[in-house]
């Protein structure tokens, strides 16, 4: 005896009477066959479902999988002209250091200033949970670093236009000539650099520039400015001491006696003292020393207004042929 069904009766196959009797199951049954093709339903739907999840996005996921991307190819973009805008920058940097505050003799600043990044490692953490962290991180730096730099560099060039306004009133007060008249050279004695010292005989810096000269001879201000010392100081006799401001002092040592007293204003050119030889010194002459941004340089840099090329030329052989000075 055999059961089939058709949609939803039930029949039973009777060998004895070779004939279908129709079967009427129970309701526990029907609940068991509900049951069961309810759950075959619910199994094949999950299934379905997580294989569409797994292989296809839905609409708003891909729609945020295309804003993703392009967000990414964004900060991408935005780096590489980042890149382009520190390109830029360093050359005006350079130009800055090594031209306009050349030719202005204005101070230099430090590359680690200009530089310069930002400090603490948990600067950026704040997004670190973003998706490419990585490129947004690093983005973010470069533009703060940027910033930084710009600011440094607008503070720069702001520096150097006030500067450029003070350029006449500078030119007249750096020092551009020779302490005393020298114009065929003869007075040269020595120059600046390591010398033998005329006393001890051993080497030693010499941090200024001799002219030999007779006791009397006139000594000029070199540039304008105003006297901040006139008296006896240690090793160089009576000295004569000029603030000629921007960073430039001059020094004048071994005098007989001075023509000008402190806080008088003087020109360049201007009479301040006359040859002397007081002080440690082996012959009546004039130390001159001159003092950029309380660092001694050499005098001899600071002569353009008085000498040709030429003449410089052969007094910068003459002060090197000098080993031993004067005081």
């Amino acid at each position: 005896m055999g059961l089939f069904k058709t949609r939803k009766s039930y029949y039973l196959y009777d060998p004895n009477t070779l004939s279908y009797e129709r079967v009427y199951p129970s309701a526990k049954d029907r609940i068991f066959t509900v049951i069961r093709h309810l759950s075959t339903g619910i199994i094949v739907g999950v299934i379905i479902f997580f294989v569409v999840m797994r292989f296809f996005d839905s609409p708003m996921e891909s729609q945020l999988r295309k804003e993703n991307k392009l967000l990414q190819t964004q900060y991408e973009v935005l780096s590489l002209r980042l890149n382009n805008a520190f390109d830029i920058l360093s050359d005006i940097q350079q130009r800055d250091e090594n031209l306009y505050r050349a030719i202005f003799q204005a101070e230099s600043i430090p590359e680690s200033i200009r530089k310069s990044g930002f400090g603490g490692t948990n600067r950026y953490e704040y997004l670190m949970s973003l998706p490419n962290s990585d490129l947004v991180v690093a983005t973010t730096q470069k533009m703060d670093m940027l910033s930084k730099q710009l600011y440094v560099q607008s503070n720069s060039l702001e520096e150097l236009i006030n500067i450029g306004k003070t350029q006449e009133e500078r030119a007249k007060c750096i020092p551009a000539i020779q302490p005393i008249s020298n114009k065929d050279l003869a007075r040269t004695a020595s120059g600046y650099g390591m010398r033998i010292d005329p006393i001890y005989r051993t080497p030693r810096f010499h941090a200024g520039m001799d002219f030999s000269a007779k006791t009397g001879t006139e000594i000029y201000a070199t540039g304008n400015g105003v006297i901040t010392f006139a008296g006896w100081r240690q090793g160089y006799g009576n000295c004569l001491m000029i603030d000629h401001g921007f960073g430039y002092e001059t020094l004048y040592g071994h005098m007989s006696k001075f023509k000008a007293r402190v806080g008088q204003k003087v020109a360049r050119g201007e009479v301040v003292g006359y040859v002397g030889n007081t002080g440690k010194s082996t012959g009546p002459h004039l130390h001159y020393e001159v003092i950029v941004r309380g660092r001694h340089d050499n005098p001899s840099k600071y002569y353009f207004m008085d000498l040709t090329p030429e003449e410089y030329d052969r007094m910068i052989q003459i002060a090197e042929n000098h080993g031993q000075v004067m005081d």
